[in-house]
């Protein structure tokens, strides 16, 4: 295996070579580093003046995260050229290799692309906004953010959901705080041998008492079905979107003591055997 000789020359021309480079583009490493450094500061400093003005100008709170993020994400695109160019690279070629790049990442990014254009959209039709209880993708939450390419529900449960912007976008919302007011659906079954008209108006005194169903639209009490073994009302109250589970459990429960009150049975299923000898 031959060995590789340097002469005194050529060892003397990389080393001053070397250090020539280390001269020139030394200053301007560091230069582009301390700069960088500044510039992503600056840039989380701007991004929460940005928020905190929409804040102080009341705008959509479900606006707010989504320009803070854009905005941070653009001039962070824009720092990054710019500390290129100080290093040396040609900021054109650097644009160019860019392009090339970004379209190669965008097809491998298709789904992330669709989420951030479906947030895009979110924005400019406003099918919800922060606080508000909606229903999609099969999940049910308050939104608590909304981002640039995720949307972020509260449920029930106090678990976290996020929900793809793309998907979203595309697909049904059901928004339950948009009109103000939302219905109770519910259901309570009585004996045969109740009288129809005592039941109705019990029911009827149950959600007008009641001081979180709404009068306007007023509760509807009706028959719903005559089953196997009882004869079943639907329950109809209105209430604030806040409050429903509130209404939901607590109706449930004050049905049930009125009922006892007035002496009309709830019917369970019976099933009765005969031996044969």
């Amino acid at each position: 295996m031959e060995s590789l000789d340097f002469s005194t020359d050529q060892l003397e021309t990389l080393s001053t070579k070397a250090y020539e480079l280390g001269i020139e583009y030394a200053p301007k490493l560091m230069l582009a580093i301390v700069t960088l450094l500044i510039g992503l500061w600056i840039i989380g400093g701007i991004t929460k003046v940005v928020k905190l003005s929409m804040q102080r100008s009341k705008a959509d709170p479900t606006l707010i995260p989504f320009m803070g993020s854009l905005v941070s994400w653009i001039l962070k695109a824009l720092l990054f050229i710019s500390v290129a160019s100080m290093i040396g690279i040609a900021t054109t070629s650097f644009v160019a290799v860019l392009g090339a790049a970004g379209l190669a990442v965008g097809l491998a990014l298709q789904g992330s692309l669709a989420n951030f254009a479906g947030g895009v959209l979110l924005m400019m039709f406003k099918p919800y906004k922060v606080g508000d209880l909606i229903e999609s993708q099969g999940h049910l939450g308050v939104v608590k953010e909304v981002q640039i390419f995720n949307t972020i529900l509260i449920a029930p449960q106090s678990k976290q959901i996020i929900l793809p912007n793309g998907a979203t976008s595309n697909g049904s919302i059901v928004n339950y705080t948009v009109e103000g007011k939302i219905r109770v659906d519910l259901t309570a079954g009585v004996s045969y041998d109740s009288d129809i008209d005592t039941v109705k108006s019990v029911l009827m005194d149950v959600l007008v008492k009641h001081d979180k169903v709404m009068q306007d639209p007023a509760p509807f009490v009706g028959v719903l079905e005559m089953a196997d073994s009882s004869v079943n009302f639907a329950v109809r109250p209105h209430c604030l979107p806040q409050d429903y589970w509130d209404v939901y459990f607590s109706v449930n429960e004050e049905i049930k003591k009125a009922l006892d009150k007035n002496a009309i049975s709830i019917p369970f299923p019976q099933r009765d055997i005969h031996l044969i000898k």
